[in-house]
C-alpha cells in the first residue's frame, strides 16, 4: 500500500467563540442605548426651556405630568390620588432612600400643579427632587 503524499491534518473540533462574543457585545451596547428610552412613558409633553446640567445618577424615579392631567411614574400611568402612596412604596427600600425624583411636566401645566406633585413627592420621603427641562443648547439650535 502506498502512503499519501500529503499527510492528513487532524480536524479541530472546537467552537469559534469570537463571533458569539461580538454579537453579545453589540446587544449589550444596544441595550445600554435604548434602556433610558424604555423607562419613559409615551405621553407627549413639551418641557420648559432652561439652561441645565444633566443628571449623572442612574438611580432615579421619573414622574411625568401631561398637559391633559395624565400622570405616570417611569413608564406606568397612574391615578393622581395614588401618587404619594406609590412613591412612598418605591422609596421605602433600604437602597432606594437616596433616589432622585425627577418631575417631567409639560410646559402648559400650571406651576401650582407641579408644586403639588413636588409636595406629594416630598411627603412620600423623596430627599432629592429635580424638575426636567430641555437643554438650552437644544433650544438655541431650533
Amino acid at each position: 500500500m502506498r502512503k499519501p503524499l500529503v499527510e492528513q491534518v487532524p480536524t479541530v473540533s472546537r467552537i469559534n467563540v469570537t463571533p458569539i462574543i461580538d454579537v453579545a457585545l453589540v446587544l449589550v451596547i444596544i441595550l445600554l442605548i435604548t434602556a433610558p428610552m424604555i423607562a419613559m412613558t409615551e405621553m407627549e409633553i413639551a418641557l420648559p426651556k432652561a439652561q441645565t446640567r444633566s443628571v449623572s445618577s442612574d438611580k432615579r424615579i421619573v414622574v411625568t405630568l401631561g398637559a391633559s392631567g395624565r400622570l405616570a411614574i417611569d413608564d406606568s400611568d397612574i391615578p393622581a390620588r395614588s401618587l404619594e402612596r406609590l412613591l412612598r412604596t418605591r422609596l421605602s427600600g433600604k437602597d432606594n432612600q437616596d433616589l432622585m425624583v425627577i418631575i417631567r411636566a409639560d410646559e402648559n401645566v400650571p406651576y401650582s400643579v407641579v408644586e403639588l406633585v413636588l409636595e406629594r413627592a416630598q411627603a412620600a420621603g423623596a430627599k432629592r427632587l429635580a424638575i426636567a427641562t430641555e437643554q438650552w443648547r437644544k433650544v438655541n439650535n431650533e
